[in-house]
């Protein structure tokens, strides 16, 4: 029904050249917990009409119960706001990109967002993008540099707090810094594409022991499991370092 309504109401919008669904269904992983992820393409000036407009649909079905406005994001041209209705699963979160027809990263690129899944598509939408696999390289080669140097300067934090008993401290660190830098080469290892993409999809994307592997090292019960699980993901980051370098970014990140 809210797909339904934003397509017939966007849709006759001279100024509105696509409507898409991105996120999970891109991926073919959607399930009843998914939230709706939407790209909006306008003109450049016109983001608060279709706002106005994409409001106009939604409470067109149900009052609009929260709305979270992050306005511009880092990307140039993109804006994004975050939609929840009246009478609808709390689940249901409706997370809508207005991308303007200037903006240099259209989410388009299928190898790092999905398949797109278009409600509609007017002529002057680009195709899909191609991965620039140059680029990847040279952006995922300095990652690994950078984690190791992180990892090297940084993980002691996690013993200073544990040694003056600061168990909040210690674990903060622990997750930031060791864990951080560890499920980023993690993610490296097995689909570089997304080297950047956090703790997300991973139970998709990670082999299942690997993943089991990693969840043990997130559920931390005291300071003493602290002490002993900082050490082992330590020791799995030097090991996976290691494996990263002998089977190299380039073979890596041509997967």
């Amino acid at each position: 029904m809210v797909l339904e309504s934003l397509s017939r109401n966007l849709m006759p919008l001279g100024y509105v050249h696509a409507l898409w669904e991105g996120g999970a269904i891109g991926y073919g992983r959607l399930d009843e917990w998914s939230d709706i992820d939407l790209y909006v393409m306008v003109d450049d000036d016109t983001v608060s009409e279709a706002f106005t407009a994409i409001e106009g649909a939604l409470t067109s079905l149900a009052p609009i119960a929260i709305k979270y406005d992050i306005g511009p994001t880092p990307y140039p041209g993109v804006h994004q706001a975050f939609y929840r209705l009246e009478r609808t699963s709390e689940f249901m979160v409706l997370d809508i990109a207005i991308v303007t027809k200037s903006a240099p990263d259209k989410f388009l690129e299928e190898a790092t967002h999905g398949r797109p899944s278009y409600l509609f598509r007017k002529s002057t939408v680009p195709d899909a993008q191609a991965l620039d696999r140059a680029e990847l390289r040279e952006k995922v080669r300095g990652r690994v540099a950078r984690l190791r140097l992180r990892m090297d300067m940084f993980h002691v934090f996690v013993q200073k707090e544990i040694n003056r008993g600061h168990a909040i401290e210690a674990v903060d660190s622990y997750r930031m810094v060791v864990l951080g830098s560890l499920t980023e080469l993690l993610r490296i290892r097995y689909n570089a594409v997304h080297h950047d993409f956090q703790t997300r999809y991973l139970y998709s994307e990670l082999p299942p022991d690997v993943v089991g592997r990693l969840e043990g090292l997130f559920m931390v019960r005291d300071m003493s499991d602290l002490k002993e699980k900082y050490g082992s993901a330590r020791l799995w980051f030097d090991e996976l370092f290691e494996e990263v370098e002998a089977v190299g970014v380039d073979a890596l990140v041509s997967k």
